[in-house]
């Protein structure tokens, strides 16, 4: 129980120590992001990555943090330790379903696998196969045994000392980390009434940010600007989970510079399917019904009727199908001559991927302001990022 205690805890912590920095430096890259499938950045920065604001890998901190305490306060006698076990039994049996329904989102609706994640979800099947094997009284006295353990512990000045030692931590340690606000407000009208150019970032962020965008090389992409002073790209893929979530928590920080600079900000969304069957880049039997998607959108544009197709689409990635895409289409945008215009404007999708090849896109989301690639930023750090550029174009930031 120990040895998965300490794995357990070694892992959440250093799941903790990435989410900070993700949080609080927009240049940060974690060493865990291996690629598009192996990524932990993919599932804290998701809907799946924290709890009423509270990362989960803080959660597993004091998860397990917690346990090593009871091991340590019912490691006297042999009967204590056999009590200790059950209580550690009756923990990890109630976080099997917690691991059991983030593997889940992890796995099948984010279809990413976060290293430090699985090493906490084995952490928590150890413990509660260790504390199976290792308790050897019946679970119904365990509420009975507990109240006498509970009394056993107050009279003890070093137990108490202990828990309240580790209550302190844990509270610091939620304390440490910054509020998140990424979710996309409910509609982007009362989201356009809040002013921009106040994400929220503290002076030594903003400096972050500003020293990490000088650092970075402009690249030519094109796109007509139409008179605007900053230009937003997006290379996107309609089954890529980051991609639904960029769009939800962009749109009202760009809702927000379309009310009160408009003209002044341009916002371009390019097609870059994870499906070989039109991007000869992308992975074999990855995101196989993303070439459907980009050109429903594309159709369903001509009816006005592209912000409805690019909502559902997001929200139903996980069970997404080229047949899905078609009904949908056909029901949300009008579009009764799918099949008939799918080749032609299937190379319009496929011109937006050479451009990507072009630029090295090598994942989605993919973001260019102003020709500086941005990794996905959150929504206060792009919100500051889009202030910069507007400043140095001479426009006067409120």
């Amino acid at each position: 129980m120990w040895g998965a205690s300490l794995l357990g805890l070694a892992s959440s912590s250093t799941s903790a120590w990435v989410h900070y920095r993700l949080l609080n430096d927009p240049a940060y890259a974690s060493f865990c992001d291996v690629n598009q499938t192996l990524s932990c950045t993919s599932a804290y920065a998701s809907a799946y990555g924290s709890v009423a604001g509270i990362p989960v890998a803080v959660v597993g901190v004091v998860f397990f943090a917690f346990v090593l305490l009871v091991l340590a306060l019912t490691g006297g006698s042999p009967a204590s330790r056999a009590h200790g076990s059950a209580y550690v039994l009756a923990m990890s049996a109630a976080a099997l379903l917690p691991i059991a329904y983030l593997g889940y989102a992890s796995f099948v609706v984010l279809q990413t696998v976060c290293l430090l994640c699985v090493a906490t979800y084995v952490a928590v099947v150890g413990l509660f196969v260790s504390a199976v094997t290792a308790t050897r009284v019946s679970m119904s006295v365990l509420p009975e045994r507990l109240a006498a353990d509970v009394r056993r512990l107050v009279s003890s000045p070093a137990a108490v000392m202990s828990l309240v030692a580790f209550l302190a931590a844990a509270g610091a340690l939620v304390w440490s980390f910054p509020a998140e606000t990424l979710s996309a407000a409910s509609d982007d009208t009362q989201a356009a009434a809040q002013p921009s150019g106040t994400s929220g970032l503290t002076p030594a962020q903003l400096q972050e940010l500003e020293k990490f965008m000088n650092a970075q090389q402009r690249v030519p992409v094109m796109v007509a600007t139409e008179g605007a002073a900053v230009v937003l790209v997006k290379f996107n893929d309609y089954m890529c989970p980051p991609c639904g979530q960029t769009f939800a928590e962009y749109k009202p920080v760009l809702a927000r510079y379309a009310v009160e600079y408009p003209g002044k900000l341009k916002y371009v969304s390019r097609d870059y399917p994870l499906d070989p069957e039109c991007n000869r880049l992308a992975p074999g039997g990855a995101h196989l019904a993303s070439c459907e998607a980009a050109v429903a959108v594309r159709l369903a544009r001509e009816k006005g009727k592209a912000d409805a197709m690019e909502n559902w689409l997001f929200a139903n990635q996980p069970s997404l199908t080229p047949a899905s895409v078609k009904e949908a289409v056909r029901t949300l945008g009008g579009v009764t001559d799918f099949d008939a215009r799918y080749a032609t404007t299937l190379a319009l999708v496929k011109g937006d991927i050479e451009q990507g090849g072009q630029l090295q896109v090598q994942g989605t989301p993919t973001f260019f302001l102003n020709g500086i690639r941005l990794p996905g930023l959150r929504a206060q750090f792009l919100d500051a990022a889009i202030a910069l550029e507007m400043k140095r174009a001479g426009v006067t930031v409120r």
